[in-house]
């Protein structure tokens, strides 16, 4: 697997939007984030923005509960939105976001590795912050056909 180095927010977006217009997905074909609801919603909304010329389904899954999903769409001059609930039936690509990997989280990798394995065939993407993947230990349970992993450098000024 090749490794490349980018910069800022577009580092982490385009190389994710080109992953995905290499499936060439049809129309309605879903894209299933599965992340920690309010940690990583705003960066599923940023991903799903980077995407937005494409005609796929876009859900957000809080944690693993599947039966809590809600599809997301564009709302004009605001972005991606949460918009109702919406199950997945049949992923194209599922997103995991690396929140879930985070301390005291209600998710392992185990959990992961089932959720991967019921969507057995659909490209899998890991995107996370600071290595959270490695430093838990999910890389030795969880496959990745592409990770996105990005530093976060935070500078504050205050007077």
């Amino acid at each position: 697997m090749g490794q490349s180095t980018y910069s800022g927010v577009p580092g982490i977006l385009r190389p994710f939007k080109e992953y995905i217009e290499k499936w060439a997905l049809p129309s309605g074909s879903e894209i299933v984030f599965y992340g920690v609801p309010g940690t990583c919603t705003p960066f599923v909304e940023l991903l799903c923005f980077a995407i937005r010329s494409l005609p796929v389904t876009c859900i957000f899954v809080p944690y693993t509960h599947e039966e809590k999903a809600h599809k997301l769409a564009l709302k004009t001059d605001v972005g991606f939105q949460a918009i109702e609930n919406y199950a997945p039936k049949n992923p194209a690509v599922v997103v995991i976001m690396g929140g879930l990997a985070m301390p005291n989280m209600p998710v392992t990798a185990d959990d992961v590795a089932v959720v991967l394995k019921k969507w057995k065939g659909a490209g899998t993407i890991g995107v996370c912050f600071m290595h959270m993947f490695e430093k838990a230990g999910w890389l030795d349970k969880v496959h990745f056909d592409m990770l996105i992993d990005a530093d976060i450098s935070v500078s504050v000024t205050s007077e």
